[in-house]
């Protein structure tokens, strides 16, 4: 049976009906396919692909020429699944007109049916700017890599009661902005919940605990693709294809410095009277000519 298309409507209905949101992080076209193939609800084309794919210690380096190539890699593969793609660090806190203008390139470029923008008041005249101008966007609040120079590092957001009235202030100006969705990062399950119960668009966590109307990891995490060792508490690993890669890659070295690999069923030969001629073991045409044949 065909699958429609996620919509903003479809997960706003999910969460009116206590269905929750799988979403993936996801940066290419393979592992987009992977995912919609799996059920997958929405792919986020992350800013994260910096410190993923890219090899940056941040999201900060990260272009908007970026994130559309790999927006529009993510969605060559995504039939049904709902990909939002994130606005990068500065390109959103300018001029309105600026704003606009990435965001109409993201979406017409990378052909993203949203983005999303990390952020809480601050940003309200940016989200309300794209909504009325039918761009969906999804927000971000807690722990916000962008800022996270000014946050001080990966800290847990919401362990006092300053920090949760910010981060439902926040969360409170982003919905009246207009956006459909907001992620919560790295924030208490006591603040997610009660963000979540205040809002009536979805949630999507990260380490915000399960009471979240989503929840989103990233596609390295789930599957353990990395060469990171150091665990985070907020990932469940459900594979380690990181350690098969790495010793499929380990046999193939040793196969090739060996001469094991290529074998004989690996390789091409050519027809026997052609191998003859090549390596001196027949006479050609013109030898025989010489000889009066």
């Amino acid at each position: 049976m065909a699958v429609s298309r996620m919509t903003t409507a479809k997960m706003k209905k999910m969460k009116t009906e206590g269905i929750p949101i799988s979403m993936v992080t996801a940066y290419d076209y393979p592992s987009a396919r992977l995912a919609e193939e799996a059920g997958i609800d929405a792919i986020l084309v992350g800013d994260s692909l910096g410190n993923v794919v890219l090899g940056y210690d941040s999201t900060l380096p990260v272009t908007l020429d970026d994130m559309i190539y790999h927006t529009r890699a993510v969605t060559r593969a995504a039939q049904h699944a709902f990909v939002v793609t994130d606005m990068p660090f500065m390109t959103y806190h300018g001029s309105i007109d600026q704003t606009l203008t990435n965001v109409g390139r993201i979406m017409r470029e990378g052909l993203a049916k949203a983005v999303k923008m990390e952020g809480g008041r601050e940003i309200a005249a940016a989200v309300e700017a794209c909504t009325k101008a039918g761009v969906p966007v999804m927000g971000h609040i807690g722990l916000t890599p962008q800022s996270i120079h000014q946050i001080g590092g990966y800290r847990v957001q919401g362990k006092n009661s300053e920090q949760a009235r910010e981060l439902l202030e926040a969360a409170k100006a982003i919905e009246q902005a207009g956006a459909f969705a907001i992620v919560l990062e790295l924030v208490t399950e006591e603040i997610a919940e009660l963000v979540t119960k205040q809002l009536s668009i979805p949630t999507i966590g990260i380490g915000a605990g399960a009471v979240c109307d989503g929840q989103v990891l990233v596609f390295h995490d789930i599957l353990g693709y990395s060469s990171e060792d150091a665990p985070k508490k907020m990932v469940k690993s459900y594979a380690n294809i990181g350690s098969q890669i790495r010793s499929a890659i380990a046999q193939y070295v040793t196969e090739v410095k060996g001469r094991q690999f290529p074998g004989a069923e690996h390789t091409f030969h050519t027809d026997a009277d052609l191998g003859q001629h090549l390596y001196g073991g027949g006479s050609s045409d013109s030898d025989n000519e010489r000889a009066g044949n």
